[in-house]
């Protein structure tokens, strides 16, 4: 079992930054692969950045270039750090843990709220 508590989230203005942490916790967390995900009103959650157990990235095409997922195992934590911030980013943020091991064990947080107006 994988508890995740996203943080981080709140306003901003267009072109700011913002830094979202996932903390794990109750599990080898090093094993699990880590996605940040967003979802807005009447759309499908959206995977935004994800990065492997082994550290392999890979981004939506909106948000290349702009945001950067790392991970701290050391820390049991995932960070999504998104910078130059636009209108469009606006959603809620979620992080998901997952890894197979026999089955499908696949966790999400609550979600953060990103707001990004001026």
């Amino acid at each position: 079992q994988v508890q995740l508590v996203e943080s981080g989230g709140g306003l901003v203005q267009p072109g700011g930054s913002l830094r979202l942490s996932c903390a794990a916790s109750g599990s080898i967390f090093s094993l699990y692969n880590v996605g940040w995900y967003r979802q807005t009103p009447g759309k499908q959650r959206e995977l935004v950045a994800a990065i492997t157990s082994g550290g392999t990235t890979n981004y939506a095409d909106s948000v290349k270039g702009r945001f950067t997922i790392s991970r701290d195992n050391a820390k049991s934590t995932v960070y999504l750090q998104m910078n130059t911030l636009k209108p469009e980013d606006t959603a809620v943020y979620y992080c998901n843990a997952h890894r197979v091991n026999g089955v499908l064990l696949n966790y999400w947080g609550q979600g953060t709220q990103v707001t990004v107006s001026s």
